[in-house]
């Protein structure tokens, strides 16, 4: 749909998810709404009605009654949407839930668009494009740093840091441009020092923000830590106690799994997809190969590796050696565990590995905490904002970027107009985010990823 050609008619679409349940909703939002529904609704008149009232009656249709509902009435502009809205709890039959869009379709309501009444609640100013954007994270979030993020996000917290930072370049852009009106008389009104001062300001805490995208992107989409080690290092055994569960095949021989294993486990908050792997060696065994072969490649996709050898036996210099021979990039982060800790231990200085017991069960938090620093090791906090939208990252960067423009300008001595055209370009960048500026397509594409009755 093209928001441009919209008109903004009355809809309805199921707001619970397919299936039997106990209840379902229905959600109308639009100028029509309260007349529609009166006619399918006899037992009051909702025209008369006041907003934040619940009623309870029957929806009739063609004589017929559906099914008794808790009718929720919301007058704009103090509804969602900001347009006349209603919500129908019923029985959460799917034949009820279909009968009921069946006679709201009757009346002239069409079926919304994904997204249309979070879109709608945007372009009535109810919240800013990056508030909206917050309301598809909630629905989707899985663990609490998530729901914490979105939840932030979505109430303004991010919005008003953002607003905050364009009102400070409104103001020098305005003084700036207020020169030129009197470029005859030779004033300055804005002053430069002050400028480049509030630049690397924003600049440092921009650059906070891209960083905290890393730290975003795990919190939304979890991240992958491999375990990789020699065959009976006790890989499997380690995914078991992790999950306190029998989620891998354990035996004495070695090389008894052939292919990976990938379990999520949710620490603190945080998301980990752990994947148990084919112990590395070389092998004839056709299957096993393989299986060492895909070892291998879930290394190099690993953001996490856990390397866990046997510390009873496996001497400091080889377990280097064989981390070094693993490691695929700079960026990847490795743990050294050290298994089977009560068995005795070889003599460690310079690796300084975490010590487990994965059969006892013996230095599991220690691990769990290990993970988590790794995770956190950026400095964000619970307090920080965090970046986890990647349409926001790209226009911090090109923010940054034109403030790094302005900067520039000013120390070189440019004129006002040029000073104020980059500071302009930062603001149109900032602007983007919340949707004071922002384009059709890029609408379309954000509110397409929403539910239907969202």
């Amino acid at each position: 749909m093209t928001f441009a050609l919209m008109e903004f008619d009355t809809i309805c679409a199921i707001a619970t998810p397919p299936g039997l349940g106990a209840l379902g909703v229905v959600r109308i939002s639009g100028p029509d709404c309260i007349l529609k529904l009166n006619e399918l609704f006899p037992t009051k008149d909702l025209s008369k009605q006041k907003g934040y009232t619940i009623h309870f009656g029957r929806i009739e249709f063609q004589g017929q009654t559906i099914d008794e509902v808790l009718l929720s009435l919301f007058r704009n502009p103090k509804s969602y949407t900001g347009e006349d809205l209603i919500e129908l709890s019923c029985h959460g039959s799917p034949y009820i839930l279909k009968q009921l869009l069946e006679a709201l379709n009757a009346q002239g309501i069409r079926l919304a668009a994904a997204g249309e009444f979070t879109q709608r609640a945007f372009l009535n100013g109810k919240m800013d494009l990056s508030q909206a954007e917050a309301v598809g994270d909630l629905i989707a979030s899985e663990n609490s740093a998530a729901h914490r993020t979105a939840l932030y996000q979505m109430r303004g917290g991010f919005s008003e840091e953002i607003k905050e930072m364009r009102e400070k370049l409104i103001h020098f852009a305005s003084m700036i441009e207020l020169e030129l009106d009197f470029s005859e008389e030779d004033v300055e009104f804005a002053d430069r020092s002050e400028l480049v001062a509030l630049i690397e300001g924003i600049e440092s805490y921009l650059h906070k923000l891209i960083e905290s995208f890393k730290l975003g992107n795990v919190i939304r989409n979890g991240i992958s830590v491999v375990i990789a080690g020699k065959p009976n290092a006790g890989k499997s055994t380690l995914l078991n106690a992790l999950f306190n569960e029998e989620r891998a095949l354990v035996t004495e021989l070695a090389g008894t799994t052939r292919d990976t294993i990938e379990e999520e486990l949710v620490i603190e908050g945080i998301r980990f997809r752990f994947v148990d792997t084919a112990g590395l060696r070389e092998t004839e065994d056709v299957v096993e190969a393989l299986g060492v072969k895909r070892s291998y490649q879930k290394v190099q996709e690993a953001s996490i590796l856990l390397y866990l050898f046997d510390a009873s036996v496996e001497e400091e210099s080889m377990v280097l050696q064989e981390l070094e021979d693993l490691k695929t990039s700079s960026d990847q982060r490795v743990l050294a565990i050290g298994n089977k800790m009560d068995q005795g231990q070889s003599q460690f200085g310079k690796l300084k590995p975490i010590f487990i017991s994965a059969k006892a069960g013996k230095g599991l938090e220690k691990l769990k905490q290990a993970l988590l620093s790794e995770v956190m090791s950026e400095g964000f906090n619970a307090e920080d904002t965090i970046v986890t939208n990647a349409r926001h990252v790209n226009a911090l960067q090109s923010t940054l970027d034109a403030l790094e423009r302005t900067k520039a300008g000013v120390r070189s001595g440019n004129s006002g107009d040029m000073v104020a055209l980059d500071i302009r370009q930062a603001l149109n960048y900032l602007s983007e985010i919340t949707g004071d500026i922002s384009h059709e397509d890029l609408l379309d594409n954000i509110f397409s990823k929403f539910c239907i009755g969202k």
